[in-house]
């Protein structure tokens, strides 16, 4: 079975966002930069759908710039057998990215493709899908987990008061989220043996993109917090600003 798990170079969540003076976009200066936490748990079904049946082999797939190189690097320590950087400008439009991946796709025809259900910095849920429709691929999202079983694969989907069993005929495309699939960290035997694995970086053009981030701008700042006394005393004095000032009763 030949699996792609996509990736993508994404601020730290952590990180303190900083804006441009002008506002027209993040300031890049002393942002660290990670592999989309999301992506990681697809990386993670990925190794493990490979563990399950050794004959599978999975390559991890992302669009960014040389830096990007890092993150591949480190999917490859992490169990990946091959890895490719296709270069090029990665914008806010998601079928963009989801044009150049499936493009891409095509001439590997993959069995599964895996992805974060979405990215850490956009957060816009999209690319897994379009490029599921791109492929005409069948495609399940928002995933904690699945099994494949010869052609077939069982998908796991937390939904309000259980879980949701969906089966789908391979290949396809999951989007998969926090759930079963806790990321592995690197072994020194698997970093060692990833400075021998192939890292294939090709330019890519991007499409124009429709998408256009025309400013940012920090959110307006909370008022002060007001603390009325404590213990039951307060309690007629809270339901008076509720009403009275807030105006929510």
């Amino acid at each position: 079975m030949e699996i792609i798990a996509c990736i993508k170079r994404v601020p730290d969540t952590e990180t303190r966002i900083k804006l441009l003076e002008d506002g027209s976009g993040v300031n890049p200066e002393g942002i660290k930069y990670i592999t989309s936490p999301y992506d990681e748990f697809a990386l993670e079904a990925a190794l493990r759908a490979k563990e399950t049946e050794e004959s599978s082999t999975v390559t991890v797939m992302t669009l960014g710039n040389d830096e990007a190189q890092e993150n591949l690097r480190n999917a490859l320590a992490l169990g990946a057998d091959e890895a490719t950087l296709l270069n090029g400008d990665v914008t806010m439009d998601g079928l963009a990215t989801a044009k150049v991946l499936a493009q891409e796709m095509k001439s590997k025809s993959p069995d599964l493709v895996l992805f974060g259900v979405k990215a850490g910095d956009d957060d816009q849920q999209q690319v897994g899908p379009m490029v599921a429709t791109l492929l005409d691929y069948r495609c399940v999202t928002n995933v904690t987990n699945f099994e494949v079983q010869e052609s077939i694969v069982t998908c796991k989907r937390q939904i309000e008061g259980g879980n949701e069993v969906v089966e789908v005929t391979l290949p396809a495309v999951i989007t998969v989220t926090k759930g079963e699939f806790e990321p592995r960290f690197p072994s020194l035997k698997g970093i060692m043996a990833s400075k021998k694995k192939t890292l294939v970086t090709k330019d890519v053009q991007v499409p124009e993109s429709h998408l256009v981030v025309t400013g940012m701008e920090y959110p307006p700042e909370r008022d002060g917090v007001y603390i009325v006394e404590e213990g039951l005393e307060g309690v007629s004095e809270l339901v008076r600003l509720l009403r009275e000032e807030a105006k929510v009763l």
